[in-house]
């Protein structure tokens, strides 16, 4: 299972690479200034620099690349700053789109800015990118790990701060486990991934996480890093670590198995992908959304809870016709059947289900110039 989600890493650097140099050919404002037919959907030429969730990181590199190929005269940078630095960005009119690991709630003072820059309209929200979230470890001797919800949330509320501890133990018996000393990692910036992380121990652990789900960490206590690399390199730095990323970008570091009804459940891009399909679309959501409420109790089969479905976030219009055409197209290619098995290949990600493509794909095809 770890090597499924490790995978296409080699290739995730020569889309890097590629991704870079394109990017160096951009000037300072996301609208083109090449040549374009002038309407969403046509044949588009120009320049896209957007950001955000650093999850979707390897993804996009694939959707980059690929998408560059099919239409040369288009260039595209994405910046993996962070779902909440993404959205930050998009509301200020600084990207015309961003990638989140949570979508914009409804109503809220965040969902207002982006509905002014968006002209008064409702912005679009699609999901473009499901992954499961590992929680990964670097402890000397251990490669594996079994860890129920309530026992994760016990150990990142600092309840639980020794390896060797009983309620650690008892999950997995044959582990010689060290009184090694627990150093909890976290992320250090507005983050989608800690949106989720958080959501699911509040609603899986039992009550023994107290505070509501957030993108901000709720304390102080433990390490932090900045995006899900800073979180892999203060797990990498010590030995004891424990912390939470995208599973793509587990590699080299012990991965937990959580607890799904009477089974562990290592993370896996099928596990995650069946849970959304069991979960409810967010009450909340418009016309222009497809926000999905995750069932993290789910305890079917295979059902991978502790996951993140990441969403592409955009306006229905733009002022500038090109800019439309670029979103659109390149949005468009992202959420087709083709742009997911890109993303999956690349960063070992669940692709959507063709109905949820196909869906997301109406929405998207919305975008248009004012």
């Amino acid at each position: 299972m770890k090597t499924s989600l490790r995978r296409a890493v080699v290739p995730g650097v020569a889309a890097i690479a590629l991704a870079a140099s394109l990017a160096a050919c951009g000037d300072d404002n996301n609208n083109a200034s090449d040549s374009s037919t002038g309407a969403a959907g046509g044949s588009v030429s120009g320049k896209l620099a957007a950001g955000g969730s650093s999850a979707q990181g390897s993804a996009q590199q694939a959707w980059m690349a690929a998408y560059q190929q099919q239409n040369s005269g288009v260039t595209i940078s994405y910046d993996p700053v962070g779902s909440g630095a993404g959205r930050t960005s998009f509301e200020s009119g600084a990207y015309p789109f961003a990638g989140s690991d949570a979508f914009i709630a409804n109503p809220s003072d965040e969902y207002t800015k982006a509905k002014q820059q968006c002209g008064g309209a409702d912005p679009i929200e699609v999901p473009d990118y499901i992954s499961p979230i590992a929680v990964v470890f670097n402890l000397k001797g251990v490669d594996s790990l079994k860890l129920d919800a309530q026992t994760i949330a016990k150990i990142f509320n600092g309840q639980i701060t020794k390896w060797n501890d009983p309620a650690i133990a008892q999950q997995n018996s044959g582990v010689t486990l060290p009184s090694t000393a627990i150093h909890t990692v976290h992320r250090s910036d507005d983050s989608g991934t800690t949106q989720n992380f958080t959501e699911y121990l509040s609603k899986a652990g039992s009550g023994a996480w107290k505070s509501p789900a957030s993108q901000t960490w709720p304390s102080t206590n433990g390490l932090s890093g900045n995006g899900t690399s800073g979180v892999i390199t203060s797990i990498k730095g010590g030995d004891g670590t424990i912390g939470y990323a995208d599973a793509s970008q587990a590699g080299g570091l012990g991965v937990a198995s959580i607890k799904v009804g009477s089974s562990y459940n290592a993370p896996s891009a099928d596990g995650a992908a069946a849970v959304v399909a069991a979960s409810s679309l967010d009450p909340s959501a418009t016309d222009n959304q497809l926000i999905y409420d995750v069932n993290r109790t789910d305890t079917s089969d295979g059902a991978y809870p502790l996951l993140l479905v990441s969403y592409l976030i955009a306006c229905p219009t733009y002022s500038d016709a090109n800019t439309a055409s670029l979103v659109k197209g390149y949005l468009s290619y992202i959420v087709s059947q083709d742009g997911q098995k890109a993303g999956a290949s690349n960063a070992g990600s669940a692709p959507l289900s063709s109905d949820v493509s196909d869906k997301a794909t109406a929405i998207v095809a919305k975008i248009a110039a004012k």
